[in-house]
């Protein structure tokens, strides 16, 4: 994996809206956090913009996009927000400039289409709190966010759920929305889970639904595949008129019967104030005690 050169004093990043149109004010909060830490910040020329949902037509969001790409002096690309969007350019965008000049692209969500991307072009990303959210995160979720981009690494630590599943694993980092992730299986931007640690978040999504994801990763083989699970929030989750009565605990294990390997939940990722930067791609070793877990990339 190509990792994207650390940010330092003076560097140059770029906002973006590539999926649903933002309110400019926090645009404006994200774009003064940044030069707070001594970058010179870009605005993309459509990321105020509002088309229907989008923040732009398709045209305008790929146009700023592949500035973006193509322009080897700016280090980060940090999306405003996801919602939906990032599926329809993806793969109209031409993407060799980011193999030319590596970058960091940052977002979570539906930014986890251009994560997906990125791994598979061999190019390391973050899977962080947006523009969209600063305001409201925990210190951590934005320092972790700052450890990313300027010391490529980072370490979260939290109280073991007494669902969890101890152990350790190593391997890759790669995962995100849970929603996304299952809409690109069997696509060229699926993820590699070989013995790999899958990370996962949702929201508002109901239980049935995400069973029905989990159990079509497992007939895919895929949770046969992975070395460690980390679940992180599921935020907001709904069940029917007729309750099934799951726990998110309780329905995930039961996809892991004959399996044992590190599970951990409660992790500080995904839609929650406490939204703490990971790097997709990036080596990573989880280590789940009865006490807490452990989450060094």
């Amino acid at each position: 994996m190509i990792r994207p050169a650390l940010l330092q004093s003076g560097d140059t990043i770029i906002l973006l809206s590539p999926a649903k149109s933002i309110e400019a004010t926090h645009i404006d909060f994200a774009r003064y956090f940044f030069e707070n830490k001594g970058l010179n910040v870009l605005i993309g020329d459509h990321a105020y913009c509002t088309y229907t949902y989008f923040s732009g037509t398709e045209a305008e969001r790929m146009a700023d996009f592949q500035l973006a790409i193509d322009n080897p002096e700016i280090k980060a690309i940090i999306c405003a927000r996801g919602g939906y969007g990032c599926i329809r350019i993806v793969e109209q965008l031409q993407w060799a400039n980011l193999l030319r000049h590596p970058k960091w692209i940052v977002g979570f969500s539906d930014i986890t289409v251009l994560h997906q991307k990125a791994t598979r072009l061999g190019v390391e990303s973050i899977h962080a709190t947006m523009p969209l959210n600063y305001r409201e995160n925990s210190t951590e979720a934005l320092e972790s966010l700052w450890d990313s981009l300027s010391k490529g690494s980072v370490q979260h630590e939290w109280k073991s759920n007494s669902a969890n599943k101890t152990g350790i694993a190593t391997g890759k980092l790669v995962g995100g929305n849970l929603s996304i992730l299952y809409s690109l299986l069997a696509t060229p931007l699926c993820p590699d889970f070989e013995n790999n640690i899958l990370f996962i978040e949702d929201v508002g999504e109901q239980f049935y639904h995400l069973d029905r994801m989990l159990q079509t990763f497992k007939l895919a083989g895929i949770l046969d595949r992975i070395s460690g699970l980390v679940v992180g929030g599921m935020s907001d989750m709904k069940d029917t008129a007729a309750p099934t009565g799951w726990t998110i605990e309780e329905l995930v294990l039961t996809h892991f019967n004959y399996r044992k390997i590190p599970i951990a939940f409660d992790a500080p990722i995904g839609h929650i104030d406490d939204n703490r930067a990971v790097i997709c791609g990036a080596e990573a070793q989880l280590e789940v005690t009865e006490n807490n877990v452990k989450l060094k990339i």
